[in-house]
């Protein structure tokens, strides 16, 4: 079930570093919303606090509030590792286990979180998430094969169909397609304008095209200044964004007067 996420009065540090300051927004179900913004203004900063990857890295926290529905995703009582399986994420540069098979890549999650599952029931969650990654034709005969075998796109599919083999709630996605082809890259905005139908989508993109393309509601982030935070400009839909922003920072950036 695609969930909901209201984040209200987020600082991110790094140590004393504030590198992103005081954002508030909602981030609709079954929807994709864009992150757009110069590099280093804290697009994915922000985005790895959404399911707690942010405190993987030494030193790092936050302040303020990210709610998944009525849940406190930073409550005392949440488990990060529950967060990240009901938040799933899709990195940059595709990153399947190398020595995995497509089969073993797909169910890994599903191991990691304990599940014991039959034979026939690992099966049909990987036949499924392949389908919901829209791979399942390519590889159906060789899925004992290493995932690493597969070009670029179609590794980054495979990555899609690991995050959504443990059912997540919403799905993260930094800059997903930076790495890949043209052709490759239409797959893979094909495929996320398919999954907002059981997801919510949270995509960074460096490609305005792109987030003119896939997004529902697009966000746009920029740096107070050098040496300063990040912080969230302006959000609205889209259509909105890139025909009509409020904020002269925004129509800047869209219109490729600096960035």
């Amino acid at each position: 079930m695609a969930k909901r996420i209201d984040v209200s009065g987020l600082h991110v540090y790094y140590g004393d570093f504030l590198a992103v300051e005081d954002v508030s927004m909602t981030i609709e179900p079954r929807s994709v919303t864009a992150f757009i913004g110069s590099s280093g203004c804290g697009k994915s900063t922000f985005l790895r606090t959404l399911n707690r990857m942010h405190e993987v890295t030494p030193g790092a926290r936050v302040q303020g509030k990210v709610m998944l529905d009525d849940q406190d995703v930073y409550g005392p009582e949440v488990d990060p590792v529950a967060v990240r399986r009901e938040v799933g994420m899709v990195f940059q540069r595709p990153n399947p286990f190398p020595t995995m098979s497509i089969y073993d890549n797909v169910i890994a999650g599903s191991k990691l979180n304990n599940q014991r599952m039959s034979k026939a029931v690992a099966d049909e969650t990987v036949e499924n998430a392949l389908r919901g990654a829209n791979l399942w034709e390519e590889v159906k005969d060789r899925l004992n094969k290493p995932g690493a075998g597969l070009s670029g796109g179609q590794q980054q599919r495979l990555c899609i169909a690991r995050a959504i083999a443990v059912e997540p709630s919403v799905l993260l996605m930094d800059e997903p397609c930076s790495a890949l082809d043209p052709i490759s890259t239409l797959a893979i905005e094909d495929l996320i304008s398919k999954l907002k139908e059981n997801y919510t989508i949270v995509i960074v993109t460096h490609n305005m095209q792109q987030a003119a393309r896939v997004s529902d509601v697009t966000a746009f982030f920029n740096l107070a200044g050098t040496g300063k935070p990040g912080k969230l400009i302006e959000m609205g839909e889209t259509n909105r964004i890139f025909t009509n922003p409020e904020k002269k920072e925004t129509e800047n950036y869209i219109t490729g007067r600096f960035g």
